[in-house]
């Protein structure tokens, strides 16, 4: 069997499952099984390929027709043009993420800073925003013990050890110093809402870093309250949240002396994050 005809029985098989990207999929699958990019394998349709090959090929076929996410899959997922490991202990890494890296890294552009990054995850904000702000300095927390060591993993390969740091830890634990910039991309959806989302995250990413309790706001109202106390008068608070939540957030922001700076909205225009300023104690 050769490359072209395994990428049809794949794109065949995923399009049997309704999986609407069966084609790119395929030929992802089949170049994580060869150990070469993309375009390698495109160029070289007429390569035989080994049983061994595409028996291989068939499971990661089949885990796939299963829903589970690519970047599962693959334990990669590209964020702010990094590669970054991942798996089911922590949540995917989303394009709409980005545009908050991107405002964020225009307004403190050349200045040093300290940076918290609640609920870490993959670490993939924290890594991206310090690729962009090198003077400055950060430290991600997450309650997963399983997504620190991702988050590690990331912050070797990506080569930040000596500026960054990554802990397991609570929001409710004790913090000592005080930070220019908090950045939290929290559970934010409505426990009862979980049943309504999509195969592919319901059943693999993780519960605890989408369930944001009974009305989505429980985890950010947490942050909203620490932040209090651990963010520097005039330091920023970067929020994401969930779509039809902008009201209430910011009600609860300027009711604990916040002030909105900036809300950035994703690719369908909703509004996805809220950047505010803290005004007072």
């Amino acid at each position: 069997m050769n490359i072209l005809d395994t990428i049809n029985f794949g794109t065949k098989k995923l399009k049997q499952k309704k999986i609407i990207s069966s084609r790119l999929d395929s030929e992802l699958l089949l170049s994580k099984i060869l150990n070469k990019k993309r375009e390698e394998i495109l160029i070289n349709l007429d390569q035989d390929i080994s049983q061994r090959c595409f028996s291989k090929y068939k499971d990661l076929i089949f885990r796939r027709s299963q829903n589970e996410p690519i970047a599962y899959i693959l334990k990669k997922k590209e964020f702010w043009s990094k590669l970054f490991f991942v798996n089911s202990d922590t949540l995917i890494p989303r394009p709409e993420t980005e545009l908050m890296v991107e405002k964020l890294a225009d307004i403190f552009k050349g200045k040093k800073i300290s940076i918290l990054d609640m609920g870490t995850g993959s670490g993939c904000i924290l890594i991206s925003l310090l690729s962009e702000l090198t003077n400055s300095k950060g430290l991600g927390v997450d309650i997963s013990k399983k997504a620190i060591i991702i988050a590690k993993k990331n912050l070797r390969i990506h080569s930040m050890q000596g500026r960054i740091k990554f802990l397991n830890k609570s929001l409710d634990s004790e913090f000592y110093q005080k930070f220019d910039l908090i950045v939290s991309n929290p559970p934010y959806i409505r426990s009862n809402e979980l049943k309504n989302l999509k195969e592919d995250i319901k059943k693999y990413e993780p519960r605890i870093a989408l369930d944001g309790g009974n009305d989505g706001l429980d985890l950010i109202k947490k942050v909203i309250y620490k932040t209090k106390y651990i963010l520097k008068v005039k330091g920023m608070l970067a929020l994401e949240i969930g779509n039809e939540q902008y009201k209430k957030v910011s009600e609860i922001l300027i009711k604990k002396n916040f002030r909105i700076e900036h809300t950035i909205q994703d690719y369908k225009d909703n509004i996805r994050s809220i950047i505010s300023t803290k005004i007072g104690n």
